[in-house]
């Protein structure tokens, strides 16, 4: 499991060629309601054990937080559920919004 985690650079780059990424926001609806990447779907971190067969796909599923840790966590329990693809994007939408989009506002 040495590959849980993507570079916002890395997801950037499959976005761009057209890839089909899952984004997962794992936050809570405030923070979503502050800042969010666009295309992502807002699966709260609790709530991802019920909506596990929505992310049961062999597309690539990454999953995002404030800073990576709750979305690590979602991904290393994806993982064992069967969901190959889970990843974690390094360093959240914070690193997002310093390194890919300024326009998304950092709390």
């Amino acid at each position: 499991m040495n590959d849980l985690e993507i570079t916002p650079a890395e997801t950037k780059q499959r976005l761009d060629r057209g890839e089909f990424v899952l984004l997962v926001d794992v936050r809570e609806p405030w923070e979503f309601e502050i800042c969010r990447i666009a295309g992502a779907k807002l699966i709260l971190m609790g709530t991802i054990p019920a909506n596990l067969q929505a992310l049961d796909t062999d597309d690539e599923v990454i999953c995002y937080c404030h800073h990576g840790m709750r979305s690590l966590d979602v991904a290393v329990w994806l993982r064992g559920q069967g969901v190959a693809r889970a990843k974690s994007l390094s360093g959240g939408i914070d690193r997002w919004s310093v390194e890919i989009d300024s326009t998304v506002p950092r709390y």
